[in-house]
């Protein structure tokens, strides 16, 4: 049964595509956290499908293949128009037949090293393995993948700047005016890069992670202006910071990937006291505020299981009072500046 009404579609940039507000976020389904079952992967997509959810972002890294994998087989089936894709370049995948080279935090996944690659060959290169590998003749948006500070260090980071800006960004130019790909962006955590390949590339959308979120807006100072000005499609990751606005400050609650820092725990102590006040669950609160801001499209949620799917869409679909807003401006929970769901 389709609850495709449930969800809203919104524009994504210059793109020309529109998706659901609601999208799917695949890391998880490379076995981020624990190793999954192929079917209970599968089934969560099928899912999500099946729920109306249009707008399913993978990357080679997640699993080193195993969510590319997943994916596909769970939407290749379907009709091609009733679904938006969304991979990266930026790391190559080799075979690893005597075990991989342990660099990501994926605890399980496929047996492949991952090599960090921001030239145009690599990019090239990237982008056929990743359809082989979802068993689809095209994607229809590519973003180019940590290439950044945050993720390489401020030194090294500097260097994959500009091997990204000389190497794959001009091989995505080049399929989006073949027409192969719809449309070209970024995939970063780090708001500061983020900006600068805003102000010196031509993107259509970028999917941020993190930086926009109930517990922290550092994307309003720059990014999202940015995004705002050059009619940019912000795709969001890491609404929940990895965890702790899903879970709320329970004990061991993640934060950024890792154990949540005291400072923190206490923000959404009190976050989740003010959401409380209203009734309204943390995490659904934590879905709909970055959705009021006009520059984003959708929000790439992970699951890993159908009824996590099927609990997203119901959140999506829950009323949020205003007064829960302007209750969290006023105790200093929330940007004053930040615009917030109509």
């Amino acid at each position: 049964m389709s609850h495709a009404h449930s969800l809203p579609t919104r524009k994504l940039g210059r793109t020309g595509l529109t998706v659901s507000t609601l999208g799917f976020g695949s890391a998880p389904l490379g076995d981020i956290y624990e190793v999954l079952d192929d079917a209970t992967a599968i089934a969560t997509v099928e899912t999500a499908a099946a729920s109306g959810v249009t707008l399913f972002d993978t990357a080679p890294l997640y699993g080193q293949g195993s969510a590319e994998h997943r994916i596909g087989t769970a939407l290749r089936r379907r009709p091609r128009g009733s679904y938006v894709v969304s991979t990266k370049v930026g790391r190559v995948l080799s075979p690893a037949p005597k075990g991989r080279i342990k660099t990501s935090r994926f605890v399980g996944g496929l047996e492949f090293d991952v090599t960090n690659d921001y030239t145009y060959d690599a990019a090239m290169r990237s982008h056929e393995h990743s359809l082989m590998r979802l068993g689809l003749p095209a994607v229809d948006i590519l973003l180019i993948h940590d290439a950044d500070a945050w993720t390489h260090g401020p030194e090294a980071g500097e260097a994959r700047y500009r091997e990204a800006m000389d190497g794959a960004y001009r091989a995505l130019e080049k399929l989006r005016s073949e027409g192969v790909v719809k449309g070209i962006g970024l995939g970063l955590n780090d708001p500061a890069f983020m900006a600068r390949y805003l102000r010196d590339g031509d993107f259509d959308c970028i999917l941020m992670a993190g930086r926009y979120s109930l517990l922290e807006q550092p994307a309003l100072a720059e990014v999202l202006p940015l995004c705002t000005s050059k009619n940019v499609g912000v795709i969001l990751g890491g609404v929940f910071n990895s965890g702790i606005l899903a879970t709320g400050p329970i004990p061991d609650a993640r934060y950024n990937y890792t154990p949540a820092p005291p400072a923190i725990v206490e923000k959404v102590t009190r976050i989740e006291r003010v959401c409380a006040s209203h009734g309204v669950p943390l995490p659904t609160a934590a879905m709909h505020f970055p959705l009021g801001h006009p520059a984003v499209s959708s929000l790439a949620l992970g699951a890993v299981t159908p009824a996590e799917v099927k609990a997203n869409v119901a959140a999506m679909s829950t009323p949020v009072p205003s007064a829960l807003w302007a209750d969290l401006k006023s105790e200093g929970l929330l940007a004053p500046d930040a615009p917030v769901p109509a």
